[in-house]
């Protein structure tokens, strides 16, 4: 099979051929769509730029007909043609001429100046209480006929000083100051066009400004001054035309210059923003673009993943599952089901997994019974010796007529076999271990005379269930090897203990003990097989706890307290172990 490729291979191919012209195509397109935004996005920045224009050059249209329109008035000509030079008269007529031009002069939107100049009165009536007549204004202004700028002189566009200036003459003809009889002056400062750039500044990305070549732009209050130099030389190093833009390079930044003339001014006003902000729509595009990109690939790797988990997975469940009993799993089943028809080859592939799994388990179902037979033997192996000292010592207590200890011998003798001859079940719970122990140690003590035993065992460990016969074997090694041997008082201690569903049952006796060196002499022969340790009683204990709760059960030795042997029984379960062992 290696070299091969797979159906779900050739169908991943087949879909990438038919996914690969949609996906150029739609890049495509994509990519016409963003050029056409960009186009929109150039075209609506200079259509904004042109109106707030079109706002500027109507106010400052608006001032400029100031000076007609009081030219027209009656009050003035009336001033301008009087024959009266009476003083309460020429302060009447110049008084009502003043209020006139106060008037005229807060109704525009902009701070503004509006002035006439008397030449033959040499006075002058302003708008602006601080306006004096100075000799040479006639001559400074009267050429003038449309909007100068005055300000650079001082070196900022931003003083106070900084204005905007136009005016006409009386007679509208006269080109010599000597026949001027009247000048008609209106003037506002850029403090007006700083405000307003403010204003339109605003909420915006840009910094728009007033620019014109020769002179120090007019900006906003928070105008960039460094970004703006920077965009004023590469403006004074083109030939403008009345709109356009360009990019530049501002800062390490670009930037998106757009500028419109004013028809007013004869000034530009020049807006830049950054090309990111220009862009934020595009991206937004882009960002729908491989949103469905995604999408696109996504319903892709949908219809793999259906092809994988309706035919591939199915094929690899089956060929999975053949390995398996290659390597001897019997117990080996495919749980899937895909709702195909691989399901007919699912089902078929775990009826033949079944029948091959039963054929072998009757191979092994002897080997069990041998197994059961096995501990059945290992449970009768109780030394019979216990029986025969039992029954000698009855004889002879008998003989010297101590009824009371004959009758306790016998009961518990009777008890202690009742107990151990019942084989219909291989378990029993710890209390009738416990009960068969007190038996076992009271037979003893009638015979020996100096035994005192100890069963400290908590009630809630008395209810498990562990194999039968498990305890008497223990206590009997303490009497035979450890305390028969020993002169004085026999000391038998049994204790128990549990943790986290670890259980533990300590034998201790006062007895002789055992070095370390037999100590572990007799830990290896717990590990013999049955044929190398036939008839030990230890060895019957512990393996039979393998037997029943795994390889981390049996037996540890070790040294007593008491100063003898401390026998620990260990293992793992919990109360319904036992029950799980008589159901085998």
């Amino acid at each position: 099979m290696t070299g091969k490729p797979t159906i779900f291979t050739k169908v991943l191919v087949l879909i990438a051929l038919l996914l690969t012209p949609v996906l150029f195509l739609y890049i495509y397109t994509n990519q016409v769509s963003v050029n056409v935004v960009r186009e929109e996005i150039q075209s609506s920045s200079l259509n904004r730029l042109s109106f707030f224009l079109q706002q500027f050059d109507s106010t400052v249209e608006q001032l400029a007909m100031f000076p007609v329109i009081l030219n027209s008035d009656p009050y003035l000509r009336e001033f301008i043609d009087r024959r009266s030079d009476k003083p309460y008269d020429k302060l009447k007529e110049q008084t009502r001429l003043m209020q006139k031009i106060s008037l005229q002069s807060v109704s525009a939107a902009w701070t503004n100046d509006l002035t006439v100049y008397l030449p033959r009165d040499q006075i002058v009536i302003s708008s602006n209480i601080f306006k004096s007549y100075e000799p040479g204004d006639i001559e400074k202004f009267a050429p003038l006929k449309s909007w100068t700028y005055d300000g650079t002189a001082r070196g900022d566009a931003r003083t106070p000083g900084a204005r905007f200036t136009r005016q006409i003459v009386d007679p509208l003809g006269a080109t010599d100051p000597s026949e001027i009889q009247a000048m008609i002056q209106v003037s506002f400062p850029v403090a007006n066009i700083s405000t307003m750039l403010d204003q339109v500044k605003t909420g915006g990305k840009g910094d728009p400004f007033l620019y014109r070549s020769g002179f120090s732009p007019i900006g906003s209050a928070t105008l960039n001054d460094g970004s703006v130099q920077v965009i004023v030389r590469m403006l004074d190093g083109q030939s403008l035309e009345e709109s356009g833009h360009f990019v530049a390079t501002v800062a390490g930044r670009q930037v998106a210059v757009y500028y419109v003339k004013s028809r007013q001014l004869d000034w530009y006003l020049v807006d830049y923003v950054p090309v990111d902000s220009i862009l934020a729509p595009i991206r937004k595009t882009n960002l729908l673009f491989y949103t469905a990109l995604g999408l696109l690939l996504g319903m892709s790797f949908l219809a793999a993943y259906l092809l994988y988990r309706n035919v591939q997975r199915p094929i690899g469940k089956l060929l999975n599952g053949v390995r398996l009993l290659k390597k001897g799993d019997l117990s080996a089943r495919i749980r899937y089901r895909p709702n195909n028809e691989f399901d007919f080859l699912i089902d078929r592939f775990n009826e033949m997994a079944e029948q091959i799994q039963d054929l072998v388990q009757r191979v092994y179902a002897e080997k069990i019974r041998l197994h059961e037979a096995t501990l059945k033997q290992l449970q009768a192996q109780i030394n019979p010796h216990f029986l025969y000292n039992s029954l000698f010592f009855i004889v002879n207590t008998a003989m010297l007529e101590d009824t009371r200890s004959v009758v306790a011998m016998a009961h518990n003798l009777a008890e202690y076999y009742r107990y151990t001859t019942r084989m219909e079940n291989r378990t029993a719970a710890l209390g009738e271990e416990m009960k068969l122990v007190a038996n076992y140690l009271t037979i003893h003590n009638l015979r020996l005379g100096r035994l005192r035993c100890e069963l400290d065992v908590p009630e809630t460990m008395l209810e498990l269930h562990i194999p039968r016969l498990l305890l008497q074997p223990i206590v009997e090694n303490a009497i035979v090897h450890g305390i028969e041997n020993k002169p004085g008082e026999a000391v038998i201690r049994v204790s128990g203990s549990m943790c986290e569903g670890s259980y533990r049952i300590v034998v201790d006796d006062n007895g002789v003990g055992m070095t370390d060196e037999a100590i572990a002499r007799m830990e290896q022969q717990l590990a013999l097989p049955q044929e190398a340790a036939s008839g030990f009683g230890m060895w019957n204990v512990h393996q039979r706890l393998r037997y029943v709760f795994g390889e981390g059960a049996g037996l540890k030795l070790s040294h007593s307290p008491l100063g003898g042997l401390r026998v620990t029984l260990t293992w793992r379960g919990d109360s319904e172990d036992g029950a799980a062992i008589d159901r085998g």
